[in-house]
């Protein structure tokens, strides 16, 4: 695949394992994204062409801003707090710390500061998985029995969460309490599988037109979806196994997607050499920046 063919450029063009949690820093201009099982976190300021990846002792899946001083990393041992200055990581919750089958997976942070953290299985065990809400220091399990959580991402005003389980590709619509992030209604299919799908839902963000923007692991694209649950524009990119879409920029106008290397064959690297790289989307996006986290 060549990438002039693509609607894309190299954001960041190391091939990472699985590269996962996207989000951005207005206050520093800078992108920060994760490889899970390679252990590494990145960190890439948009006036910059190059990027710091720093090692990380654990299986870190999302991060999130909490202050000028201090960011949250959410890993296979527990909810961590990074200092910016120096990074050192202090533990500040521990999740499924008695279970070493599970690691966290995909989480995004609610409107008002609460964060949504998904687990899975190390080996994607059926049903090992779950979605807490965490806020205030306080953490509670609020979905059970998920294999791959993926999708978690809000409305604009923070009364309907989604998420999916991606061994399914359904993905769920659900109401909820805007000034706590907590869900105050039963979760319901809102995009349910067609065989026309390609690949299967993984990472999501939504804009402030409204529309949810998918990433496609093993579909090498990412797709929005209206309010009808209706595709309205799939972009296509240079490999394919596509993690998760971010907003960057102090406007939130432009979009990065990361994206896996883990598991291809080496033929398949061969063929698919951007497989694991960031991309930088050559469109406007009308985007939302991520809230900070309230710990």
């Amino acid at each position: 695949m060549q990438l002039s063919e693509f609607e894309c450029s190299i954001f960041e063009d190391t091939n990472l394992e699985l590269g996962e949690g996207p989000t951005y820093d207005p206050d520093t201009d800078t992108a920060w994204w994760l490889d899970i099982s390679g252990r590494k976190l990145v960190e890439r300021p948009l006036r910059s062409d190059a990027a710091t990846i720093h090692d990380l002792p654990f299986m870190g899946s999302a991060f999130a801003v909490i202050d000028a001083e201090r960011q949250l990393v959410v890993s296979e041992h527990g909810l961590y707090v990074r200092s910016t200055g120096d990074g050192t990581l202090s533990q500040l919750l521990p999740l499924e710390a008695d279970n070493e089958a599970t690691r966290s997976n995909d989480s995004r942070v609610h409107p008002c500061g609460a964060m949504w953290i998904g687990t899975m299985g190390k080996t994607a065990q059926p049903e090992r998985g779950s979605i807490y809400h965490f806020f205030r220091g306080e953490i509670r399990k609020i979905f059970s029995d998920i294999t791959v959580t993926n999708c978690i991402c809000f409305s604009a005003d923070g009364s309907v969460g989604y998420y999916t389980d991606s061994v399914t590709d359904n993905v769920m619509r659900v109401d909820v309490d805007p000034k706590t992030g907590l869900p105050t209604g039963e979760a319901k299919p809102f995009i349910v599988k067609e065989p026309s799908q390609p690949g299967f839902a993984d990472g999501a963000v939504m804009d402030a037109d409204g529309l949810i923007w998918i990433a496609r692991w093993q579909g090498s694209c990412v797709q929005a979806y209206d309010a009808s649950a209706a595709v309205v524009e799939t972009i296509q990119l240079p490999t394919w196994q596509i993690t998760c879409p971010a907003f960057v920029g102090s406007d939130a106008s432009q979009m990065i997607v990361t994206s896996a290397s883990v598991g291809l064959s080496d033929e398949q690297r061969s063929e698919l050499p951007h497989a694991g790289k960031t991309f930088l989307l050559d469109r406007r996006m009308n985007g939302r920046i991520e809230p900070k986290v309230i710990i």
